[in-house]
């Protein structure tokens, strides 16, 4: 299967995926409302956020370019000293786009 990469193409690639994403949301919340969450089950989801966040990262931090180096090491600095994950990936996305622009 191939969708042209004209404008209605893109527009319906982004659209498919929107659907997707939403249907995957929606079925995890409903198949977690048939599941009695408790402290192990509470433990597993927390884990599996932490290592699904390592597993993106790991790889991107030992073969990525400059920018992906700046962009770890100043989300990871700045939350650190803000403690707040929204400014903290702004601020790696500006270092990332800094050092690659600059580079």
């Amino acid at each position: 299967m191939t969708i042209e990469t004209s404008t209605l193409g893109v527009l319906a690639l982004i659209a498919i995926m929107a659907v997707v994403t939403l249907i995957t949301r929606f079925g995890g919340v409903f198949v977690m409302s048939f599941i009695r969450i408790n402290a192990r089950t509470e433990s597993f989801i927390n884990t599996m956020a932490s290592s699904v966040l390592i597993a993106i990262i790991v790889p991107m931090a030992v073969s990525g370019d400059a920018g992906a180096l700046a962009a770890l090491v100043a989300t990871a600095a700045a939350m650190l000293a803000i403690r707040k994950p929204l400014p903290a990936i702004a601020i790696g996305l500006m270092a990332a786009a800094s050092v690659r622009y600059l580079v």
